[in-house]
């Protein structure tokens, strides 16, 4: 790009998907927070392939707000690829991402300039409480946080939200990793850097429904697992070995069975044991070793992590519409 980085901008970064009935509030919110900072802002927002109104909101937003910056996406590519693109399109010497929902209030962005004033380079925001999560969600959040750490090497805060701020050091590097699954918590948890936290309160959405289905959050939980941690792959290993002691315990029982009680069908004892040694411990390894695979089989296709439609508001825009997305030089491609 031809828009020179500046030390007085601060990159504000908020994907959306469908969030067309908040997006005004969110934005009154989100200028009321930045107002009194010493800064010049960016606003980019990041239409994830809405469905609703939501580019017609974004468009309203760009003609009375000259800060604001909008990228859209070809189709839905997730929050993860969203957060991603806006990284990529920020110039400022610090970049602040947050969810477009009002679930991350946007009236700690001061705090966390604060602390990357005093020396941090990444500045996360912690969850505390949720308002509208059911005890389902808190249980296997907190349930998933304790089995990615238990595994991995890399520690990652529970509660840790993609509502963070990063220095223009933390967020080169972060862009430079460009794998195909992302768990950007984990990523930027790897980067190591200095950090601060501020811990918050979640409210409730503000308007409109989660757009994090059951299936989605297994999908993200997932890939969070095998991205970071090898311990399914251990833990297949140790149920091999515990398959195959409850086996030989199991022989002695069929072995007693077939020679002192002599009341079993002829084939039953071999077939049994064999059903149990081999058959179950064989495919839940084979499961395990299959998700790793796959996830190797998507990184070395090097597909774009997503595909930009539209940009507008960026400096090396040449009027409006369609644009091809090849990177310009010096840029990380997509």
């Amino acid at each position: 790009m031809t828009q020179l980085m500046s030390d007085r901008l601060l990159s504000i970064v908020a994907p959306c998907f469908n969030e067309a009935e908040g997006l005004e509030a969110f934005h009154t919110a989100l200028t009321a927070a930045v107002a009194a900072l010493p800064y010049d802002v960016e606003i980019i927002y990041v239409d994830d392939g809405s469905t609703d109104a939501t580019p017609q909101v974004l468009a309203r937003l760009r003609a009375r707000d000259a800060r604001v910056k909008t990228l859209t996406f070809s189709r839905n590519f997730g929050h993860q690829a969203a957060l991603l693109a806006g990284l990529d399109a920020a110039q400022g010497a610090a970049v602040i991402t947050l969810d477009s929902d009002l679930q991350h209030p946007p009236e700690l962005i001061p705090e966390l300039v604060r602390a990357w004033e005093q020396g941090a380079d990444i500045v996360y925001t912690i969850r505390r409480e949720t308002a509208d999560a059911s005890f389902g969600k808190r249980l296997t959040s907190w349930l998933f946080y304790r089995l990615l750490n238990w595994g991995s090497g890399t520690p990652i805060i529970p509660g840790a939200a993609d509502f963070r701020l990063m220095s223009r050091l933390a967020v080169d590097s972060f862009c430079a990793m460009r794998e195909t699954h992302r768990f950007n918590r984990g990523l930027v948890s790897w980067l190591g850097f200095r950090t601060a936290a501020i811990p918050f309160d979640a409210p409730a959405r503000f308007a409109g429904e989660s757009k994090y289905s059951v299936t989605r959050m297994l999908r993200f939980a997932i890939h969070g697992l095998v991205s970071f941690s090898v311990w399914p792959l251990r833990m297949a290993t140790l149920l091999g070995f515990g398959m195959a002691t409850f086996a030989a315990l199991y022989i002695v029982y069929a072995l007693y069975v077939f020679f002192v009680l002599r009341w079993t069908v002829p084939g039953w004892t071999s077939t049994l044991i064999t059903v149990l040694l081999i058959g179950g411990v064989q495919l839940i390894s084979l499961g395990l070793v299959g998700e790793y695979v796959g996830k190797i089989y998507e990184e070395v296709k090097r597909r774009p992590l997503y595909v930009v439609r539209e940009r507008q508001g960026f400096e090396d825009d040449v009027g409006e519409g369609v644009r091809a997305t090849a990177p310009a030089a010096g840029k990380h491609s997509v």
